[in-house]
This record gives structure tokens, C-alpha cells and sequence, in this order.
């Protein structure tokens, strides 16, 4: 062996390796800081190791073979070959594979478990106290730190409705990171007991299925908001997420010092994810109420409960003191809060929802977007007026980033459906409702949207008649029910199966019915336009006038809705009362123009056109559908062929002409 190594040293090798080494490591320190900035994949560093690796014991073996001199590089002078001479190179081979081989058992390992990718899930806490209602102290817990992570715009965080669904199932961690599309995943359990509470904590590598680190903390109750900002600043840190003076302030940031009003806000907070649930919102309001008697300065809870009143004023009830309740909350928690993103959100669905004052909404999503940039709602919103503004292209963009925040909902997705529908694109709309179905299959709503695509696209009726069949006999709630009925009973209309829609329309329940104010209007509109196609005047004009007198009250509760002015003037039109009907089409028009608004006012403006059809004005009618047809709408071709309310100028050459301009 000492010939070798006197070999080794002859030649050279030794300088070649320790100026190898040093080399290989500054570049991998190098890669390390760099490709995290460059957004790489995890595996480019460890591309990058490997490479290094083997090049290790290759640039021995040239070492030990050429020599840099003078003259240039040349073959090192070897004395005669010998069987020692030939055991010297292979030993150098083995020498350099061994120390490869054992810095790749160092390095690779620390490669892998390095974050790249700046993304990350926070799964349901679990509840280890014994007190069982300490559940929502839980959810508090995870909702806080994921709040503060999603105001670190150099991370991507998961929405908290995404990952609800995890609660309380076996985990599995590769699975969930591939689902949502996440690099990590935070799981932990909090158990509290008197006036202290324990957090355990783990940070997962959600592609090898490794912890990074975990954390244990056992503190007051009051220094639970610290735990909070701790654990949030520690997960930016290991991702190696950049964090703004601004951000850094946000989080350190106590919404609350009463732990009785963090509770009450944490239980309204969850209840009011309950959106098409008009009970669990209004007990919602109840906690969110008992949170600000509590603490009068909790702007957050101020803002949620603004949230929370504007959807029910946009949903269900529609009333000047509840938008007043909502704008008054929201200016609230902007004063004692100037910039809470969540104040300027809620502030920003008062000019949305009750004024449809875009731009001032669009101001307001847009700075509540800077201070909570990977919030879904913020992205949504602002898709959804983008839309209304004729910008089709930057709605659709900001609709894909709310479906990649919160990739368990089908919100996102069902909205972007209507915009690629509106602009005829079906193809693109038909797969993005596929896409909506494989998180929620079982969605009601979502099958109802694939119908109405079929529907307007080709003029037929498979998907809502495979959807009957697949109904058939399946329990299902009075209310699901309902709304199942009223949507088949339209169907119905439109293949012209009158004594059909009119059983199925005179068998709805009208005491469930009634409380929906919509929902006894559409029950006689639609028995009404069934009997007057079956030649029942008599029995038609009863329905008509039912109808009417829900319809007004309808109205009555919002007088300024666009939409209750078309139903009414559809259901005056049907009555023959011409002049009044034609009015209230054109009061619809201009509540809600095209020029405000370029999603809903072309409903507005296909209502007056159906008006026309109704009273007789078919010229007009035609004019009408003939400039929906030549912009963005909902109207279509196969729309015009299949309404009841044109076969009795299906032949002439005005109609035959409008179908061969469109392609029909």
C-alpha cells in the first residue's frame, strides 16, 4: 500500500480530490440557496448531488492518467505496467466509489427532506381534551396558523374547506400532498385542560412520507396566539418562504384578547361554511353577536359577521336593514382594524352584493388580496366581477388559482364553467364540470350545470333523463327533492311533455315551498304555461294569477333585483297584459344593463326578448336573439330551436334566416 499511495502522490490525486471537494460542495451550498428562489422541483438538487457524486471518482481517474503542465495536458509518465501497477488503479477506482457512496448517504437524505416547493396543507387538529366542545378550540387552532400562513405571499397554502374533509380519517400523507397538490402537510392535536393548553405539531414531507420536525408546546391560554405565530413563522422558515415586514406584523398580531369571544367567533366561523344552510347561518349571526358583546374591538369577528350577512341579504333575504347591517359591521372592523384583509373583503361584498358597485368592490378584494393572497374567496370575487366587466380571459385565470387553493370545493370550477358557457366554448365547459364532478360527484348542483350544457350546446335532454333514472327510488330530503323537481319540471317544458310537467309541478309540496319566496312562483308559472299549451285558458289564467300575486311580493321584498322585474313581466305577459309586461321586461334592462354588467345583463335582456316572443312581437323578439347570439351569453342556437314560445313562426324566412346565420 505505501507504493500506492507514493503513486497517488506522484501523480497528484490528492490536490485533484481535496480541490474536487471543495468545488462540489460550494456548488451544492450554491444550489441550495438558488433553486429554492428559482422555484425548482426538489428533485434538481438532488439531480445535482448525484452528478456530483459520480464524478468524484472519474476526475481521479483522470487525475491519476493526465497531468497539467506547461505545455498543455498530457499523459501522466507511468513506470513499466506491472500487476501492481494495474491493482493501484483499481484500488483508486474503489477508493472513490467508497467516499462517493458514503457522502450520497449524507447528502441525499438531507436533499430529499429539504423543501423546495413553498406549499403546504394544514389538516384538521385533533381534540385530545376531555371536554369534547373543545373541539372547536381545535379548529381554531388549525384555523389561526393556516390564516397567518396565508398571508406569506411566497407560499401556497390549501384552503381550510379543502382539507375539512380529512378530519377524523386515517392519514394518508403521500395521497393527501398528491390530492391537493402540496409539497407539506401540517398535522397536530391539541388538548386543553383548565387555563393550559398543549399543541403537538409535525411537519411532513408529503412526498416521501418524512417528518421534517415536531413541536410540543405547553403554555397559558392566553399565550395561545403565540403559539400560533410561532408555529407559522417556523413552517415559512423550513419552506423557505420569504416573509414581508408587513407580513411578519400581520402575524404577530392578537385578533383577540377574550377567550370566551375566541370561542364564540371559532364555533360562528365554522357554522358559517354552512352556505346553503339558512339555519346554521343565522346561528352564526348568534355567535358572532356574542363575540362583539365580549369584545367590542374584535374587528375580525366584525368582519365575519358582515361576510355573513351579506351572503344571507344575496341568498336568502334580500332586505334593506340586513345590507345595512352588513355595510355597518364591515366599516366597523376597518375602523378599529384599517388593514384587516378580511374587514376590506367583507366591505367589499357589501358594494358587491348589495349596491353591484364593481369597481368599488373590485378595489376592495383587490387590497384584501395583498394582505391574504393565497385566500380562495379573495381570488373568487374578483374573478367574479372581472367577469361582469367583459373580462373573460382574467376571470377564468383567477377562477383556475381559487380551484388550485381550495382543490376539494367545486365552486371555483362550476364558475369557470359559466364563464366558458357564456362565451359557447362547451367543450372547455364540459371538462371543467368533469373535473368538479371527481371532487364532488354526488353534487347536485354540478349534474344540474352538465345538463344545462347539454342542453344549450345540441338541444337535448340525456344527461337530466340519465339522471332520472339514476334517482329513481333513492332517498332523498324534502328539500333536495324539491329543488330536483323544479329543475326536471323546466326540462319538461322545453321537449314540450306538457301533461308531464304539469303532474309533476301540481304534485310539489307547497308548504315546502313556501319558504322560499321564489318557490311557490315557480310551481304556478310553470303549471300556468302547461295548462295554456294544453289549450286550458281558463285553468291556465288561474295559475297565471296565483303566480302574479307571489311574484309582487316577490318583488315588493327587493324591488331593485333585475330578475323578480323579468319574472314578473314573463308571468303579465302570459296574462295578455302586453303594455305592463313589456315595461317591467324593460325596468329589468335597465336595473341591470349590459354595459354594467356583462354576465347578468344579457339574462336581463333575453328575458325582455321571451316577452316579445310571448306578447306576439316576434320581429323584435328576433332582433333581440339575434344580437345575444353575436356576443357572449347564455343564449344559443339550440336554445332558439327547442323554446315553446317560437313554434308559431318556426317556418318563416325571419327565422329560418337567424339559424342559418349562426350555423343552426
Amino acid at each position: 500500500m505505501s507504493g500506492f499511495f507514493e503513486e497517488i502522490k506522484r501523480r497528484k490525486v490528492y490536490r485533484v480530490a481535496v480541490a474536487y471537494v471543495v468545488v462540489a460542495g460550494g456548488v451544492i451550498q450554491l444550489a441550495s440557496a438558488v433553486f429554492p428562489a428559482w422555484e425548482l422541483p426538489g428533485w434538481a438538487l438532488r439531480l445535482v448531488i448525484v452528478l456530483l457524486l459520480v464524478g468524484f471518482p472519474i476526475s481521479l481517474i483522470l487525475a491519476w492518467a493526465l497531468e497539467v503542465t506547461p505545455h498543455g495536458i498530457r499523459t501522466t509518465p507511468t513506470p513499466p505496467s506491472t500487476p501492481r501497477r494495474r491493482r493501484n488503479i483499481v484500488a483508486l477506482l474503489a477508493v472513490g466509489v467508497i467516499v462517493s457512496a458514503a457522502a450520497g448517504f449524507f447528502l441525499l437524505p438531507h436533499a430529499s427532506a429539504r423543501k423546495i416547493e413553498k406549499s403546504i396543507a394544514v389538516l384538521p387538529f385533533e381534540n385530545f381534551s376531555d371536554d369534547k366542545e373543545n373541539a372547536f378550540f381545535a379548529d381554531g387552532i388549525q384555523d389561526d396558523i393556516l390564516t397567518n400562513l396565508a398571508k406569506i405571499g411566497d407560499l401556497k397554502v390549501i384552503s381550510r374547506t379543502s382539507v375539512m374533509p380529512y378530519r377524523g380519517k386515517d392519514k394518508n400523507v403521500r395521497e393527501i400532498g398528491k390530492t391537493l397538490g402540496v409539497s407539506a402537510i401540517l398535522e397536530g392535536s391539541v388538548r386543553k385542560f383548565g387555563n393550559r393548553v398543549r399543541v403537538n405539531v409535525q411537519l411532513i414531507n408529503a412526498e416521501n412520507d418524512e417528518h421534517i420536525w415536531a413541536e410540543e408546546y405547553d403554555r397559558d391560554l392566553a399565550d395561545v396566539f403565540a403559539i400560533q405565530t410561532d408555529l407559522a413563522q417556523k413552517i415559512a422558515k423550513e419552506l423557505q418562504a420569504k416573509l414581508s415586514p408587513m407580513e411578519k406584523v400581520r402575524m404577530t398580531r392578537k385578533p383577540t384578547e377574550n377567550g370566551e369571544a375566541y370561542l364564540a367567533f371559532v364555533q360562528a366561523h365554522t357554522l358559517q361554511m354552512q352556505l346553503e344552510d339558512l339555519e346554521k347561518l343565522k346561528q352564526a349571526e348568534q355567535l358572532y353577536e356574542r363575540a362583539l358583546q365580549m369584545d367590542p374591538n374584535f374587528a375580525l369577528a366584525a368582519a365575519g359577521f358582515s361576510r355573513t350577512e351579506s351572503w344571507i341579504y344575496h341568498t336568502f333575504e334580500p332586505t334593506a336593514q340586513r345590507k345595512e347591517k352588513a355595510r355597518t359591521l364591515a366599516e366597523r372592523a376597518l375602523t378599529l382594524q384599517p388593514d384587516l384583509p378580511e374587514g376590506h373583503i367583507a366591505l367589499g361584498f357589501c358594494y358587491y352584493y348589495g349596491d353591484r358597485g364593481y369597481e368599488r368592490a373590485m378595489q376592495e378584494f383587490l387590497t384584501a388580496q395583498r394582505g391574504l393572497p393565497n385566500d380562495p374567496e379573495a381570488h373568487l370575487a374578483i374573478g367574479a366581477i372581472q367577469r361582469r366587466q367583459g373580462k373573460w380571459t382574467e376571470s377564468s385565470a383567477n377562477f383556475e388559482k381559487a380551484a388550485e387553493l381550495s382543490p376539494n370545493e367545486s365552486w371555483a370550477l362550476q364558475n369557470l364553467a359559466f364563464n366558458y358557457q357564456t362565451q359557447r366554448n362547451f367543450d372547455a365547459a364540459n371538462k371543467t364540470i368533469d373535473r368538479a364532478l371527481k371532487v364532488t360527484p354526488n353534487s347536485f348542483s354540478l349534474w344540474s350545470v352538465k345538463a344545462q350544457l347539454e342542453i344549450s350546446e345540441k338541444g337535448t335532454f340525456e344527461v337530466i333523463e340519465r339522471g332520472v333514472k339514476a334517482l329513481a327510488g333513492k332517498p332523498m330530503s324534502e328539500d333536495m327533492r324539491s329543488h330536483y323537481t323544479a329543475a326536471f319540471v323546466q326540462t319538461l317544458l322545453l321537449q314540450r311533455k306538457y301533461a308531464e310537467a304539469l303532474r309533476e309541478a301540481e304534485g310539489m309540496n307547497e308548504q315546502l315551498l313556501s319558504r322560499d319566496p321564489e318557490g311557490l312562483l315557480s310551481k304556478f308559472e310553470v303549471v300556468g304555461v302547461a295548462k295554456k299549451m294544453l289549450h286550458d285558458d281558463a285553468g291556465a289564467r288561474e295559475a297565471f294569477l296565483k303566480a302574479k300575486g307571489y311574484v309582487e311580493k316577490y318583488l315588493s321584498l327587493a324591488p331593485d333585483e333585475a330578475k323578480r322585474h323579468s319574472r314578473l313581466a314573463a308571468i303579465l305577459a302570459w296574462l295578455g297584459e302586453k303594455d305592463a309586461a313589456i315595461a317591467e321586461a324593460k325596468r329589468a334592462t335597465e336595473l341591470l344593463p349590459e354595459s354594467v354588467d356583462a354576465f347578468d345583463g344579457p339574462v336581463a335582456t333575453q328575458a325582455l326578448g321571451e316577452v316579445y316572443a310571448i306578447v306576439g312581437e316576434y320581429d323584435k323578439a328576433l332582433d333581440i336573439a339575434d344580437g345575444l347570439l353575436s356576443r357572449p351569453s347564455q343564449l344559443t342556437v339550440a336554445l332558439v330551436k327547442i323554446n315553446p314560445i317560437l313554434d308559431p313562426i318556426r317556418q318563416t324566412p325571419r327565422y329560418v334566416a337567424l339559424l342559418k346565420k349562426y350555423g343552426g
